[in-house]
């Protein structure tokens, strides 16, 4: 008898596509910088600052989204995001100042892709999967990190080709196509559809439905987690973390690589193979997490990544080499291997409330990413190079290692009272 595929699966393959592409609409404005700057003689600080705004909402918002999953359902939430995203997209083609891109790509997108942040994941997994859970999360995370790097080649190729508005518009489009199937396939629990989640027996139906207690109780969770110096040197080095992806190399890398004469096209594809490398570096951090000290793994991360930084300002040219072929490399699968130790410290450090917890530890990555979205535009048009960025940022993953150096030294608690 042939068996048919558990609804689960199907929850799971709308999820990764609604990861992939809210991720990749972020990204986007880093393929406009240079075009913006030479249409509206917009300086590079200033395009940054909309990108700041938006990786500041994406942190802010992002410990909140999964209060407003369990009282309006993901269904609607995720409905609103992809509207907030096509919407941003769509007007910012009419734009003739640089408030309206703050507004369109900073507010509109950043609240959109903030409500599908990595709690859309931890919603998921809990209400849909008990077996294979965890390889659905590492997958999950996975399409959320890289998503924002496999799209950069096509939306390069429609700005060289046709311009920047052609390729919002794109942009704009995809994000609306979404919403029917998200609408049409993306169910909130098994029992909506009489069925139980993945891998449960008639006994264990599965997550239940519990009320995450909303934004108050939110708030209070941050409130007791900022008692214990691990919160603090956790979200410090997370924050770093976000300063040297998304801030750094995501929103700066093709300015960066155009500056020495490296085609757009070319520097967006270097990206994407950031984001193929991203899958497999999350994946064997996830495992090497079950097996190692994770503070430890942090450590030898970020001392790689500050590494690779200090090295990059003298491997940009406008051919790639064999050492730009290292950097991208290593880079992806540094780039979110990051995530699993990570949540391991919080869920060794805070227990129960780890999930909450490591949203605001998450939020601090974003906030980290937005400060060096818009630092890195202003030292470039203070300097006309990107280098000192990058040497400062190389700096910041020492710093960054020497937290979580600090974190391993301390004894982890079995089980943690925040009260």
């Amino acid at each position: 008898m042939k068996r048919s595929l558990h609804p689960a699966w199907v929850v799971a393959m709308v999820a990764c596509l609604v990861l992939l592409g809210a991720a990749g609409f972020r990204a986007v404005p880093s393929v406009f910088m240079d075009p913006l700057h030479m249409e509206f003689g917009w300086s590079h600080g200033t395009i940054g600052l909309a990108m700041t705004v938006n990786m500041t909402l994406f942190g802010l918002f992002s410990p909140f989204a999964a209060s407003l999953m369990d009282r309006f359902g993901m269904r609607p939430v995720v409905v609103f995001a992809l509207t907030m995203i096509a919407a941003g997209s769509a007007f910012s083609v009419s734009m003739t100042q640089s408030w309206q891109l703050t507004l369109y790509w900073g507010v509109f997108v950043g609240l959109g892709t903030g409500s599908m942040s990595m709690a859309f994941v931890a919603t998921v997994t809990a209400r849909w999967f008990v077996a294979r859970r965890g390889l659905v999360s590492g997958v999950l995370t996975a399409a959320s990190a890289a998503g924002q790097l496999v799209f950069l080649p096509i939306i390069a190729h429609l700005t060289t080709q046709d311009g920047w508005r052609r390729a919002a518009l794109v942009v704009a489009i995809a994000a609306a196509a979404v919403i029917p199937i998200v609408l049409v396939l993306l169910r909130e629990h098994p029992e909506d559809l009489e069925t139980t989640a993945l891998g449960a027996t008639t006994s264990d139906p599965g997550a239940p439905r519990i009320r995450s207690g909303g934004p108050r109780a939110t708030v209070a969770a941050l409130g007791r987690a900022a008692r214990h110096p691990a919160f603090w040197l956790l979200a410090g080095s997370f924050a770093i973390c976000g300063a040297t992806t998304n801030g750094l190399i995501g929103t700066h890398f093709i300015p960066a690589a155009t500056d020495h004469g490296m085609p757009v096209t070319t520097s967006a594809s270097l990206l994407a193979l950031v984001g193929v490398f991203d899958v497999v570096g999350t994946i064997c951090s996830g495992w090497l997490t079950d097996r190692f000290n994770p503070a430890l793994l942090l450590v030898a991360y970020y001392t790689g990544r500050g590494l690779a930084l200090g090295f990059l300002p003298g491997l940009l040219s406008p051919d790639t080499t064999p050492s730009t072929w290292v950097f991208i490399l290593f880079y992806g699968l540094d780039w979110v291997a990051t995530v699993p130790p990570t949540i391991a410290l919080c869920r060794a450090w805070f227990g129960g409330e780890s999930p909450v917890v490591y949203g605001w530890v998450f939020a601090a990555h974003q906030l980290g990413a937005g400060v060096a979205a818009a630092g890195a535009g202003w030292i470039r048009d203070a300097f006309a190079t990107y280098d000192p960025a990058f040497y400062i940022a190389a700096g910041l993953c020492g710093g960054a290692a020497l937290f979580c150096l600090t974190v391993s030294r301390r004894a982890v608690p079995t089980a943690p009272s925040l009260a």
